[in-house]
């Protein structure tokens, strides 16, 4: 018996949209589904005629073929594809887009079992907190303040008055979850009457009303640790919000940033500082004071000849390492100075100095050596 042509078994045109197949489909489904029409093998064969023509011309790169073969693009082994067969359409997959038409709802929860320990956890807190780089270096003990849910202490969590205990839920026999069917269509979903805990409070706590938490403010000790980097997140298990009806409760996230300091950059557990130093100091050489990240100083030698941007390094003088006890390095960048606002007899004694013998500048005098052989070069 030859079959029947996929566009004529769903009622829509050759060039139909994804959206005009889909309504079409719908309602033929609904119109023929077998449990809407018990013990009729016409409407039977209807309904598996409508979902193996949807299947086809739903896909793409089936659509494509059949329209250029029809139905001899699935035949003999053609395309991998063999409608009604054992590998035939996926039920499924065609099923799901009538679920909302049959149910009222989607079938995404199809499976899933009820987890009430799960669902009552609280929620997980975040707390941001600035700290300078000196309480990175060292590390501190501080103190934040949280208003979060906590558990009542009138019912001590329990979202019942005293001396009462939660009962089964009567809707989803304690469970936590609700099932509908429909022929051979299971659907589940979390039970309305516990919001999936399966236990209902007949006596609700005149505080909480029958929550088993209210709003509270909580201090905290936290503890940084000596080292800790941008981003550190430290976290305090169980000091989140309070679980629905003494369920666990939640963590608390500290999250960690590092202001910025005036006179260090911190690059790992190493810290850079520029120092400006005069140009005699570069000059003639001598001897500097800096400051280090404990609050202490160091005293630098300064090389006679000192070039702008000479880095000095420092060991054991950067950040402290995490959990090690060791510290990282301390760089000093130079920046010479030029002088401003020379006096008279300063300006005659640096214009002395350049008419002297000598080359106390070796890069300037190499670079315009060969800016003049650059020039020599193109008059030629």
């Amino acid at each position: 018996m030859a079959k029947s042509d996929y566009y004529e078994t769903l009622g829509v045109a050759k060039g139909a949209s994804e959206e005009e197949l889909k309504k079409a489909y719908r309602k033929l489904a609904m119109q023929h589904h077998p449990d809407r029409n018990p013990g009729d093998q016409k409407a039977e064969h209807k309904f598996k005629e409508i979902n193996e023509a949807y299947d086809v011309l739903k896909d793409s790169q089936k659509r494509a073929a059949y329209d250029r073969f029809g139905h001899a693009a699935f035949q003999n082994g053609g395309g991998g594809f063999h409608p009604g067969g054992a590998d035939g359409f996926d039920f499924s997959s065609s099923f799901a887009d009538i679920f909302e038409d049959l149910f009222g709802m989607s079938g995404g929860g199809r499976g899933r079992q009820s987890n009430t320990q799960t669902a009552s956890r609280g929620a997980d807190l975040r707390y941001n907190l600035g700290i300078s780089l000196e309480e990175a270096f060292r590390g501190k003990q501080e103190t934040v303040k949280v208003t979060t849910s906590a558990a009542c202490d009138a019912c001590h969590g329990s979202g019942g008055e005293k001396g009462t205990k939660p009962v089964t839920c009567p809707t989803c026999s304690g469970t936590g979850r609700l099932r509908a069917s429909q022929g051979f269509f299971t659907v589940e979903r979390t039970c309305h009457s516990c919001q999936g805990l399966g236990k209902i409070i007949k006596d609700p706590c005149r505080v909480c009303a029958g929550s088993g938490r209210v709003r509270k403010e909580k201090q905290l000790a936290v503890n940084i640790p000596a080292g800790v980097e941008e981003g550190t997140r430290i976290r305090l298990a169980g000091e989140g919000e309070a679980g629905l009806r003494g369920g666990p409760s939640g963590d608390l996230y500290i999250f960690l940033s590092i202001k910025e300091h005036p006179l260090f950059k911190r690059d790992g557990t190493d810290i850079h500082c520029s120092i400006p130093i005069k140009i005699t100091t570069a000059a003639l050489g001598g001897a500097i004071e800096v400051p280090t990240i404990d609050s202490g100083r160091v005293k630098v030698t300064i090389p006679e000849g000192t070039q702008n941007g000479h880095q000095f390094r420092l060991r054991g003088k950067g950040m402290s390492v995490l959990k090690s006890g060791h510290r990282g390095d301390m760089y000093i960048h130079t920046q010479v100075e030029t002088p401003v606002k020379l006096t008279k007899k300063q300006r005659d004694l640096l214009r002395e100095l350049e008419k002297t013998d000598g080359s106390f500048s070796p890069e300037a005098d190499s670079f315009f050596s060969k800016v003049k052989d650059f020039w020599a070069d193109l008059k030629e």
